[in-house]
């Protein structure tokens, strides 16, 4: 099952009355509760005004493999600015147990979206392009995979949104039915 969050003429949309900073977002994901629901994050992210001077902390790339800065987290929610080269992409995995949003801010995603059956392994359903100021979302048990087309000829920089925090992630290859562990790696964030 693969859900992205694009709601529809009759979801009910809970927005707060302006547009949310990065640092409005970091205040709300610390005045959380309880874990916020996946269309609450969406909402944050898809109105949210951030400017480069906010993100500057956060910025910084690396040579073969996109970089995780982290902007905050908790016991319900983080929030990470990720880096990318042309031809940076994620493993194909899904969020464990977490809901997640992101947002591109500058240049261009690719998302490919998988389906896993236990016999037959992991297969392609569909993928799409994501462009400066879009938003998507992934529920669970969605498989994905993000990344920075190497065709691009640009940087990439996107805003991500999980509740509860990632952990360990489910990792996956096409047309396996193995699945392995993954922990993303914040040591230099």
């Amino acid at each position: 099952m693969s859900t992205q969050v694009e709601p529809e003429i009759d979801t009910p949309k809970v927005t707060s009355a302006q547009p949310l900073s990065l640092a409005g977002l970091v205040g709300a994901l610390n005045a959380q509760q309880v874990r916020p629901e996946l269309e609450q994050i969406y909402e944050w992210l898809k109105s949210a005004e951030i400017s480069r001077e906010e993100l500057g902390p956060y910025l910084g790339f690396k040579e073969g493999n996109y970089w995780r800065h982290r902007v905050c987290r908790n016991e319900f929610a983080e929030m990470l600015v990720l880096c990318w080269r042309p031809g940076h992409r994620t493993p194909i995995h899904d969020h464990n147990g977490s809901h997640g949003v992101v947002r591109v801010y500058d240049g261009v995603m690719w998302e490919t979206i998988f389906v896993f059956d236990e016999e037959k392994g992991l297969g392609y359903k569909s993928g799409r392009e994501r462009s400066r100021g879009e938003v998507t979302g992934s529920d669970v048990p969605d498989i994905h995979q993000l990344g920075n087309p190497e065709v691009s000829g640009q940087d990439l920089i996107t805003i991500h949104i999980y509740a509860p925090p990632l952990g360990v992630l489910k990792t996956y290859k096409v047309g396996s039915p193995e699945i392995d562990l993954y922990t993303p790696d914040d040591s230099q964030s």
